[in-house]
Order: C-alpha cells, then structure tokens, then sequence
C-alpha cells in the first residue's frame, strides 16, 4: 500500500490499520505520541495537537504554520470550479431556500457568507444575489407546476379541497389541494395555488376565486366534488358551484364535540383543568417546579397542555396530562400554598370517563389521508360507542346524546350519496354493514344507474366521433339502434358486472383498495372507473390544513411584505418532494405529496381498525 494513502499532514498522522489489515478512515494515530483521534476529514484538530504537544514539528510545517485544506485547493488540483458547477450549487441553494422555508436574504447573511468563503476559499464561488435566488425558484416553480399540469391533463377526474386562511400580516389567502388516482391506480395529491385574495369573503367572491383556480388549471370540467370547512361563506360558495360538495368530515366531529360538552354539566371541571394548566402555562418559575416533582415522582419532564376549541383533540390532551401528572401536580401547588383549588377523586372520575367517550374520535380522520370511503363506518362505530348504558352517570349519558343528536344532524347534511357510493366501491366495506338493510338496495340501485350514465356517454361520444365505445364495431351497431333487445342485454350486462363484484371476498385491513382495484381494472373496466372518481376524494380538509401550517413558516413577522406570488412559490415548492435524488419529503407532508404511496395513503392505524371493525 502506497505511504501516502495511509499518513495526513506530511506523515505525522496514521490511520488506525484494523486486525484484519484494512485501514479505518475514521481513526487516526500521532507517530510522535501515539496519542489517537476521530477523523472526520477535517485536520483543525489533529493541527491543534501539533501545534499544543509538538510546537518543533509545528513550525517545520508549511512554513510555520498548518493551513486547513479547502474546497479552493481542491479546485485548483482538478481545474477552477466550472460554470457547471457553479450553476449546481447555486441551484442547490434555491432549492434549499424554497424546501426548508429558509428566507431568501438569507444569502446576504454574513455569517453565511463567512462560512462560504472559509470552505471554499476566497475566489472560488460567491454566494448569489437576492434576485439570483429568486429567480432559481421562479424557474423551479415554473418546473413543478408543468409537472402538475401533464399529470391534470390525464386525470379523467380531479377533488378539490379548499380552505381560507388569514396571515400573521393579516392578509388573506385561498389555499386550493387537488386530488385524484391515475390510470396505474397512484393516487397524487399536491398543492394548486395559495392566492391572496383581498376582497371580502362572500359566497359570490369565494366562488369566483375557486372558478378562476379551476381555469387558471384547466380543470373546471373534471372537478367532480369540493371539499371545504362548515364555514357559512364556503359552504354557500359550494352551492353556486357545479361540483359536488363534501364537508369536512374532522371539523364536523370537533363541532360535536365541542356542542357536546357545553351541554353535558363537564364544564365546571375543565374550567378547573384550565385554571391549573393556565398557573404552570403563565409562569416560567411554576412550570420549572412542577419539571422538579415530574423528576422527584420520576415521571418525564413535560409541559401541561391548554385546550383550544378550534385545535382538533387538545381536550382529550389536556385531561390525558393532567391525569398522568397527578401527583407532580398536587406536590407543586401544596409547596406554593396557592390558592388554585385541586381536583377531588370525584372529579378525576369524571375526566377519565371523559377520557374514555373522546378516545375514539381521536384517531379517525385525522392521522393519514383518509378517503371518504371510510366516513360512514366511521360514524357508525361513533354511534355505536355513544349509545347510553345503564351504568353511564347522568353527565355521561348527557354527553351521549347530545354528541349522536348534533353528528346525526352534520350527517345528515354531508352528501350522503356520494359517501355511500364511495364505500360500496371500497372493497373492505363493500358488504355495507355499516348501513341500515333497507339502504344497501338503494347504493347498488346508484351503482347500476351511474355504469348505466357511463355506457351512455360512451355510445354518444363514439356517435360523435364516428369510433366504437371499447367494443367491436359491428356490435355498437346494435348499441346505437338503441333497440329494447339490446338495452335488457345491456342492463343485464351491468348487473351481473355488479354482482360479480358483490360476490368478491371481503379484503383485509391491511390491504390498500388501491392496490385491489389495481390488480382487477381488466376485470371490471367501467367499474373500475367510477371507483378512481368516488375513492380520490378526501374525507378532510386536512390537506389544506397542513398547506397553511407550512405557509405560517413562510410568512413570518420578519416576513410580512413578501409578495403574493412569491409566497405562492414557497409554500407550492415547500410542499412538492422533487427534489434530488436522496433527499426525502417534507416532515409536514410524512410522504411524497405529488405521488402518495398506495399503502400508506388509504391504510388505517390500528386503532381506527380497532374503532371501526
């Protein structure tokens, strides 16, 4: 083996050689001293040695003094950096800007600029301008977006959700989330736009802009429902609309929730639970004592949690806390001597039966991309669940009711139809056991009629195009003689298709749907068809949610005055995972946003498994 491979700074160093007789890059040895180090391909320390233990052999060095190698010298070895790499790290700089919501005077930073030079040496790359950067973003932008385009071009059907959301500059914006399963059964879910809208949020304005994310997109005619919060304005802006509209099923149950606990008589006890999170959440001095009896009870170091009625579960996180933190709790205010009165057992009864009615709703909606599929054997195990029993005390069974009467009501006014059509066609809820017998003929009767819908726009599209609609031609003869014959052969075609698929085994939990469907497109090809356009819509709008949670990062204090089309470009890119191979998704989105993984998009946790089933 060649010396120089194994010595660093002029053979003063070894690399530590292993029994086996190969080197170990990671540790090295001094040949004075023996003294051994960690090497990380950085030689400050194995300098400062030198220059500490062995100032002699220092100063023979380089002149009397050791130089770090940098990027420079490496440069200088293979030719200057080209303009090609150049161009790469300032196009890695862009994407590091828009991906990690850094802002974008960032690369005026001095500090950044220091660290620049020191790696790379004075000469050897510049960080860019301002305008530089931006336009590197407005390019990849501009990428994306045309990206996004082709993929909405063979979408035959697309769902929107859409949401307002006002900044901390207090400007308002409509983010817009577009969804659907492509011909490989891929379900692609990304963001369309976050526009500022600056005039008033009626339902004429808040459908206007809607239409014109549509059109700007070329989509309008492939919408086929429009997922919103139960805000009034959204909600009568969807009626204006020629799309189906589905309410956000998460926002629905936190509402009852919320109704339900007002009208139950809990509300003197969380009023106490919030006196108490709020002494340990407005004093830095309590919440360090009450981590001091958390250690003392050896029990983990943590902060109590304050409800808030717009954040989804933070009363089941609240009492959960509180309830975990008893001792620690009771320990901190009777060494305070304060005033702040204590729960009674009574009390802490009540919580956990609290605790107990608000842990199956914890999980429904809102840990994955949940598909609407999945909303009414959801709400039939709620209902299940919230059924009054003889041991329930009278505030338990006050909550009950008051919670199945409001979801039954927000049920009722969801669009029933379509969420019964999407779990027929979900083939692990197909047996439809999740509704009443007399509704399960009416679901297939929708079917039949919507495969009925389908073959009729097939034979007037090959009417108008003079092509066959998938059949031989001599056969769409007799189709477009429309003769009483060939419509019973017809209507007994679609029945058995529907009958075909009734008769299939029920899948597991653990199977995706979209990887069923995928597997039996060639055995129901029309079918097929109608379950891509009922199955891509979300059962939330937590999508949108999770858009205006990354634009919060964005448009900071410090940021306020960036422009609407730069804000836009952010967040889009943010939440895009294109990037260099290597480079993982968005912590926020958990997977890739523009391709959703089949399993982990439509699978169930275990304990929404456990709710339903």
């Amino acid at each position: 083996m060649d010396k120089k491979e194994d010595t660093l700074l002029n053979g003063q160093f070894r690399f530590k050689l292993l029994p086996d007789g190969t080197l170990d890059k990671s540790k090295v040895f001094c040949v004075l001293c023996k003294g051994e180090f960690n090497y990380h391909r950085s030689s400050s320390s194995l300098t400062y040695h030198l220059k500490a233990k062995h100032p002699g052999v220092a100063a023979t060095l380089d002149g009397g003094g050791l130089r770090q190698t940098t990027l420079q010298q490496f440069a200088v070895r293979g030719g200057p950096l080209t303009r090609v790499a150049t161009n790469k790290i300032t196009e890695a700089i862009a994407c590091w800007v828009a991906k990690n919501c850094r802002p974008v005077n960032i690369v005026e930073d001095a500090g950044l600029r220091d660290v620049i030079r020191e790696a790379s040496g004075d000469s050897a790359y510049h960080l860019p301008a301002r305008s530089t950067v931006m336009s590197r973003i407005e390019t990849l932008y501009n990428n994306q977006k045309a990206i996004k385009q082709r993929l909405l071009e063979q979408a035959p059907y697309i769902a929107l959700t859409c949401d307002h959301w006002t900044s901390a500059s207090n400007a308002n914006y409509l983010g817009a989330t577009a969804h659907f399963i492509d011909d490989n059964w891929c379900l692609h879910s990304f963001a369309l736009t976050v526009s500022k809208s600056t005039e008033r949020h009626y339902a004429e304005a808040c459908a206007q802009h809607i239409q014109a994310v549509t059109q700007e997109w070329n989509i309008e005619k492939k919408i086929t429902t429009l997922g919103t919060d139960s805000a009034r304005n959204l909600t009568a802006a969807a009626r204006l609309l020629p799309y189906e509209h589905l309410p956000c099923t998460a926002h629905s149950l936190q509402r009852a929730i919320t109704v339900s606990l007002a009208d139950s008589g809990f509300d003197a006890v969380l009023t106490k639970c919030r006196k108490i999170v709020g002494h340990f959440k407005h004093s830095p001095a309590n919440a360090r004592e009450l981590n001091q009896q958390q250690v003392a009870h050896k029990q983990k170091e943590e902060s109590l949690i304050q409800d808030v009625p717009t954040r989804w579960n933070s009363t089941l996180h609240m009492i959960t806390r509180i309830q975990q933190n008893k001792s620690p709790i009771e320990a901190t205010l009777s060494q305070q001597n304060s005033k702040i009165p204590l729960l009674t057992e009574a009390e802490l009864g009540k919580l956990k039966k609290l605790e107990e009615l608000l842990e199956p709703c914890r999980y429904v909606f809102i840990s994955h991309y949940i598909s609407c599929s999945v909303v009414l054997p959801a709400f039939c195990h709620l209902f299940r669940v919230m059924e009054p029993s003889d041991d329930d005390t009278v505030n338990i069974v006050r909550f009950k009711k008051a919670f199945c009467e409001d979801l039954a009501k927000r049920k009722e006014n969801s669009n029933l139809t379509w969420l019964k059509n999407a779990t027929a066609l979900d083939p692990r809820f197909k047996d439809l056991k999740c509704l009443p017998k007399s509704e399960r003929g009416e679901v297939w009767s929708s079917l039949n009629n919507l495969l009925k819908e389908d073959r009729n726009a097939q034979i007037q599209g090959a009417q108008t195009t003079g092509e066959a609609p998938q059949k031989k031609r001599k056969m769409s003869i007799f189709l477009l003689a429309s003769s009483d014959s060939d419509t019973d052969d017809e209507a007994e075609s679609i029945q058995s298709t529907l009958d075909r698929y009734k008769s299939e085994s029920k899948t597991d939990m653990d199977e995706c749907p979209l990887q069923w469907w995928s597997k039996r497109r060639d055995s129901y090809p029309r079918l097929e068809q109608i379950a891509r356009k009922y199955l891509s819509t979300p059962a939330t709008t937590v999508p949108c949610e999770r858009l205006f949670s990354l634009s919060g990062h964005i448009i900071q204090k410090k940021r306020a005055t960036l422009s609407s089309s730069n804000v836009e470009r952010l967040v889009c890119l943010s939440m895009v995972a294109l990037w260099p191979k290597g480079s993982t998704a968005h912590p926020l989105i958990g997977v890739t946003p523009v391709k959703e993984s089949r399993k982990q998009v439509f699978q169930l946790n275990d304990w929404t498994k456990r709710c339903i089933f």
